[in-house]
């Protein structure tokens, strides 16, 4: 069952993808935004009176934080590694959250250019609790752009 015109995404199955390899589903995202600098334009008109022209400006870069499991998941911990290490060079990468309907179909994607994680945070450790473990990891970007 496909999505309907009109149908909205539900929230449940998304993922993350790195140049194009799906590395991990995630179990939230939050902060993807685009922002952009806005250009107010001041003149006067021939008869003196004021105008003001706002335009659009430079996008903004921007991050996000996603939650996942605590797994083996080798390129995803292999990225956040060299980002922590300051492996740039390795650690830039394109990479994309998508958002899947329910027949596990791209329907949207939030491509981020140049991107790198700049911090992450294990879930709490607590002796007898048979809760999963997490990783809460920031990841900051460049560019995003929605298709």
């Amino acid at each position: 069952m496909s999505l309907s015109p009109g149908d909205a995404l539900t929230s449940h199955n998304f993922g993350l993808q790195i140049d194009g390899v799906m590395v991990e589903y995630l179990a939230e995202v939050n902060g993807l935004s685009i922002e952009q600098d806005v250009i107010k334009h001041l003149s006067n008109t021939a008869q003196g009176h004021k105008d003001v022209s706002l335009m659009p400006g430079v996008q903004k870069d921007g991050q996000c934080t996603v939650v996942r499991g605590m797994t083996q998941s080798p390129a995803f911990t292999e990225w956040i590694n060299d980002s922590i290490a300051g492996a740039m060079s390795t650690a830039r990468k394109n990479a994309s959250i998508i958002m899947m309907d329910y027949e596990n179909n791209p329907v949207k994607r939030y491509n981020m250019r140049n991107a790198w994680c700049s911090k992450i945070d294990a879930s709490a450790l607590k002796a007898g609790e048979a809760a999963a473990l997490t990783e809460t990891v920031t990841i900051v970007f460049e560019e995003l752009v929605i298709e």
